[in-house]
């Protein structure tokens, strides 16, 4: 009997084995049978439908790297029968309060119990069992990479709805702390240290602010939510030059270079976005720059496009992260310990958001880093349409 056949042959006994081992992993009260076994049953009948469907070498070659199609990349019915009820089984478990591991854990079992119980009615295995068992590993593996998927997109989801409903939620009370901050900063008859406290308190309530911008821009965007522009006509220069005065006040030990022509700067964009992106790129000069050498922003107009540059010195971006720095999750993740933040209130966020910003504009935004010098540059169209 062919393994395929055993498996549609013999479902229950698989699958009072693997009910046994979701009893012993369970994370709580135990549940009930047809819980336990959840789509174990719709798992076993795809897996052997699949092994009992022709596959070509192309087909095979493809399985053998985890990819479902072969010569045209598309995959068959019975590739797309395994994958559904993986999917459905990883996100049950989740919702049952499993863990990854655990996840896995099951498949592992399920591998294991099937091809025991198999061998046990074999009498002299040879190359067609062999060839069984193969297409069989093919099949759990390509499921269980389909679980891991399917599980680890929904926790990310989860994680990311409760960024964007934590920062919705802190905004309005810090909104109005921040509106207090900013009277009794402007106030006449406070004595100059009560001003110095209401400067300091209405300084860090601003940088909260920003924080709370950035988590629900990120989230936003993570969750397929485009980023919104409201572009209308203005004047890139005065914007910059806005941008750099801030800076400087804020961090009067450092210097700041400008260059730019006075008369192609004029444009159609969301002037509070780019504000956004310029202040990012800068503030990310100034974290990982060095202290002591300028940090230069230009402008100029290459035909019908505009071109923002941040430049500074320092310590070059190490290679293996210049295709992952505008991604925080993965930038972080490509490194055995997180990058060492020496900006108060940074999450990171900063480059993520700066190329958001550009894409919602039609830009882009792409870095060189080199010897002791980076340049950002972001090149826009120098007129934007609302949700282009």
């Amino acid at each position: 009997m062919t393994l395929a056949d055993f498996i549609l042959n013999h479902t229950e006994p698989i699958l009072k084995e693997w009910e046994s081992f979701a009893r012993s992993i369970w994370p709580g009260p135990t549940a009930s049978r047809s819980v336990l076994r959840d789509h174990a049953g719709d798992m076993l009948k795809a897996v052997a439908m699949e092994m009992k469907t022709s596959q070509t070498e192309s087909e095979r070659a493809a399985k053998s790297k985890g990819l479902a199609g072969g010569d045209s990349g598309a995959p068959d019915a019975a590739s797309v029968r395994v994958d559904k009820a993986s999917h459905l089984h990883a996100v049950s478990r989740l919702s049952s309060g499993f863990e990854l591991r655990e996840l896995v854990a099951e498949y592992r079992a399920l591998r294991s119990s099937v091809i025991h119980l198999w061998i046990l009615t074999v009498p002299e295995p040879g190359a067609q069992e062999m060839q069984d068992i193969t297409r069989f590993n093919e099949a759990i593996d390509q499921s269980l990479a389909e679980s891991i998927s399917s599980f680890a997109e929904k926790v990310d989801a989860s994680r990311e709805y409760f960024l964007g409903i934590l920062g919705h939620d802190l905004r309005n009370p810090l909104c109005s702390a921040t509106l207090l901050a900013h009277v009794l900063a402007e106030s006449s008859t406070l004595d100059p240290r009560s001003r110095q406290m209401a400067l300091t308190m209405r300084s860090s309530l601003d940088a909260m602010n920003l924080l709370i911008r950035d988590i629900l821009d990120f989230t936003g965007a993570r969750l397929g939510a485009r980023m919104e522009v409201s572009p209308k006509p203005m004047d890139l220069l005065p914007l910059c030059r806005e941008v750099l005065a801030e800076m400087q006040a804020i961090h009067p030990d450092r210097k700041f270079v400008f260059s730019a022509p006075h008369d192609c700067l004029d444009g159609t964009w969301d002037s509070g976005r780019l504000r956004q992106l310029i202040s990012n790129l800068i503030g990310n000069a100034l974290q990982h720059g060095s202290p002591t050498t300028p940090i230069t922003l230009s402008a100029s107009c290459p035909g019908d496009d505009v071109l923002l540059a941040v430049h500074n010195f320092g310590p070059a971006i190490p290679e293996e992260k210049l295709g992952v720095i505008f991604d925080p999750m993965k930038r972080h993740s490509s490194s055995e310990s997180p990058e060492p933040s020496t900006t108060l209130g940074s999450l990171g966020l900063g480059l993520y958001i700066a190329r958001e910003v550009a894409t919602a504009h039609g830009g882009t935004i792409t870095v060189a880093s080199a010897g002791q010098e980076t340049t950002f540059n972001v090149q826009l169209p120098k007129h934007c349409e609302a949700g282009e």
